[in-house]
């Protein structure tokens, strides 16, 4: 193999090597970007349902009466309809 050919084969390697570089650094094009109106609303949701699984510990492990009880679950069901 001679100088020119040798040249012609490290230019080839390198384009392709940049080639492959760049096609791997770009996101997938059916893949939204973190920072979406998607996302930020997956995160409300997930503290909305973060608060409420809370909400539901403390009311399930507090040693109250069965009435007391009661008036706890409607009260919640009212912050929820608001």
């Amino acid at each position: 193999m001679g100088p020119f050919e040798m040249v012609v084969a490290i230019v080839i390697v390198v384009t392709v090597g940049s080639i492959v570089k760049a096609r791997m650094s770009q996101p997938a094009p059916d893949q939204p970007p973190a920072d979406s109106a998607d996302a930020a609303r997956m995160r409300e949701e997930i503290r909305t349902l973060r608060e409420r699984v809370q909400v539901l510990e403390r009311v399930i492990t507090d040693n109250h009466s069965s009435s007391s009880l009661d008036r706890e679950i409607e009260r919640l069901r009212g912050e929820d309809r608001n």
